[in-house]
């Protein structure tokens, strides 16, 4: 069973549960986001896999997911660029983002950016690929109603688009 800090809205960690109790009790905690950039400036997302259980088929960062309890940040950053893309590289904090959306838990994001051109070995149970896209595609996919995953839609938003 996987379980989250619990943190206040300051970020102080004051306590922990489950994951499904972090959901049903809608427990503000934290997650973190790595932004993957090649050569050319392009941004790599994820196509989230239809076996994953909130918004499979949805494009998202490329790499994002929980801070498990007793991790810090850049150590949850790391493990999850590990298992969802079996690859690494020097990641640097970008922004870090309290979000919060009705009817979901309030979360803090921690955004990390760094640059990698490949290769990616995705984990087929979370990946379903990785691709390079320009903003200027990316705005294309939005407005022409691909799904993206919301968090990475608030990103998207917010920094680039």
């Amino acid at each position: 069973m996987e379980f989250l800090d619990i943190v206040d809205t300051q970020d102080n960690v004051v306590g922990k549960a489950s994951r499904e109790q972090v959901y049903r009790e809608k427990l503000s905690h934290r997650i973190v986001h790595v932004l993957i950039f090649n050569e050319e400036g392009n941004m790599a997302l994820q196509l989230r896999s239809s076996k994953v259980s909130f918004c499979p088929n949805h494009w998202s960062t490329t790499v994002g997911g929980h801070v498990l309890a007793g991790e810090n940040y850049d150590q949850a950053a790391k493990r999850e660029y590990a298992e969802e893309l079996g690859a690494e590289s020097n990641l640097a904090v970008f922004a870090k983002e309290y979000y919060e959306v009705p009817g979901a838990p309030k979360k803090f994001l921690v955004i990390y950016k760094t640059k990698y051109d490949g290769p990616f070995n995705p984990d087929p149970n979370e990946v379903e690929k990785v691709d390079f896209f320009s903003f200027e595609e990316i705005q294309k996919m939005i407005e022409k109603g691909e799904k993206f995953h919301p968090e990475r839609l608030f990103l998207l938003k917010k920094y680039f688009i």
